[in-house]
């Protein structure tokens, strides 16, 4: 175990996984002119594009978890650099649905090729991205994924 991991709870680790992980495709992406929120956007917007999906920007925020108004504010930016395009849906005038341009769709690519290869590192102690170890962590990421979570108050402890 690393250094300051010993002992440390589940909800710990789970934190410092996700702050490595981010702060690695962070740095990973910068040279590309992305965040780490933007490099999530931008990836996940190009595999629903390749399904045939134009999704909107809620639909977007649904998909990476990310708060609907920061995604709009990512979005924005990403506008701006010329790497998406915001458009109004025709069928629903206050939804915006966004699009990779054909520079964002370049960019993106070289971005999940360097983050797969991050990737492969982080999973190299588990016998790398398609061992079964691997396949067993991701079922049990989705199923806490997947488990509701719901605010803990003091109050509901005393009431038991």
């Amino acid at each position: 175990m690393s250094n300051g991991t010993e002992g440390a709870t589940p909800g710990f680790l789970v934190w410092r996984l996700s702050m490595k992980w981010r702060v690695a495709v962070d740095r990973a992406v910068a040279p590309l002119g992305l965040t780490h929120a933007q490099y999530s956007l931008v990836a996940s917007l190009y595999g629903m594009q390749r399904s045939g999906e134009r999704p909107s920007q809620r639909r977007l925020a649904d998909h990476t978890g990310l708060e609907p108004l920061y995604v709009s504010k990512l979005a924005r930016a990403l506008e701006s650099a010329g790497l998406l395009e915001r458009t109004r849906d025709p069928r629903d005038p206050r939804a915006v649905q966004l699009a990779l341009t054909e520079q964002g769709r370049e960019v993106t690519r070289r971005a999940i090729e360097v983050v797969h290869g991050l990737l492969q590192q982080l999973l190299g102690p588990l016998g790398g991205l398609d061992s079964a170890r691997t396949r067993e962590f991701a079922r049990e990421l989705t199923a806490l994924l997947d488990a509701p979570l719901e605010p803990f108050s003091e109050n509901e402890t005393e009431q038991s």
